[in-house]
């Protein structure tokens, strides 16, 4: 096994760890993905019981930490907004300190940044970021091993090109993560939606040791030769809805479709999203903004998205696996 030296250790933020570690847990992640499939392994994390406090709704963030959680022997506790008094009735100095008498370890997700990291400070266990305003380190984890399985070539070849808002946290992830890689990561987007400074600071600073190169660009040219064009929705969640149609307006040329695509000059790109994505009008928010913009679609077509380019679920399965990497690493050594 891998990543010893995180035992006991927090997850919240790329950052945090040296390259060495980031890229012993995804070489975990890929381990305990083959060894699921595996008949007889013993659970690692027996006993173990983990608090699961969520500010944000989710879908695979919760899933993913419960299955993994369960795969290796874990309990959990779901803890929604209605159900603590996180920051409201008890401050998360006192959350923290309480809950790490009764739990091995303490995910959080939710908007600042700051909660998660107070969260760390106060707590005796391990704390893990599962999603923020500032960072996604558990979506960048994910995103590294999904396109480490879609290519024969090293980290150090693959170019990956993130399109559509760039300051979000799933972007600042990525650019991050890919620094560590050693990728060749391209942001392109607008000006206005360019990295933000600090994260470009970071990634710099990875990237002296590691060889990466980085772009970042408002030119659509940026995306030649891409291997990975990566997107994620428009506005995100915590933001107000009246920002869709300013966000439209700035994001529609990079909106992931066939001749997007085509741009890469590569005819093996594969496409990738961190969900959910609104590629269609059969969810009520596709429906609602189909009416206000009169757009079917926004940061990708149907065609792209239900193509065999699409590597949309296998990235979103491989979010059990990385995070079960996390919960090894750091509670089992």
């Amino acid at each position: 096994m891998t990543a010893r030296s995180l035992a006991g250790r927090d997850f919240l933020k790329e950052v945090d760890l040296t390259v060495e570690e980031w890229r012993s847990l995804v070489a975990l992640a890929a381990e305990l993905k083959i060894e699921r499939r595996l008949p007889g392994r013993a659970p690692r994390l027996a006993g173990r019981s983990i608090a699961l406090l969520f500010e944000k709704a989710s879908t695979r963030t919760r899933c993913a930490f419960e299955v993994a959680a369960y795969d290796e022997g874990a309990h959990v506790t779901y803890l929604d907004p209605a159900s603590s008094h996180l920051g409201h009735k008890e401050s998360i100095a006192d959350t923290a300190r309480v809950l790490s008498r009764f739990y091995d370890g303490i995910e959080y997700r939710g908007s600042d940044q700051a909660v998660v990291e107070t969260l760390a400070a106060y707590a005796d266990v391990p704390v893990w970021n599962g999603l923020t305003d500032a960072w996604h380190p558990t979506q960048a984890l994910c995103d590294v091993l999904t396109m480490l399985e879609h290519t024969t070539k090293p980290a150090e070849q693959i170019v990956v090109a993130y399109v559509g808002d760039a300051r979000n946290n799933v972007a600042r992830s990525l650019l991050v993560a890919g620094s560590m890689m050693g990728m060749d990561v391209r942001m392109v987007s607008p000006a206005d939606l360019a990295p933000a400074p600090d994260a470009v600071r970071h990634a710099e600073r990875i990237a002296s040791a590691t060889g990466a190169r980085l772009e970042i660009t408002s030119d659509r040219r940026g995306l030649d030769g891409a291997d990975f064009v990566y997107t994620d929705v428009w506005v995100s969640m915590g933001e107000p809805p009246e920002l869709w149609d300013r966000r439209v307006a700035l994001l529609a040329p990079y909106a992931v479709d066939d001749a997007l695509l085509q741009l890469t000059g590569n005819p093996q790109v594969k496409f990738l999203h961190c969900l959910p994505a609104l590629h269609g009008v059969d969810t009520e928010l596709g429906r609602q903004l189909a009416s206000r913009t009169g757009r079917t679609s926004f940061e990708v077509t149907p065609e792209v998205f239900e193509s065999e380019r699409s590597i949309v679920f296998d990235q979103a399965e491989n979010r059990m696996h990385t995070i079960k990497a996390v919960l090894v690493a750091t509670l089992a050594g």
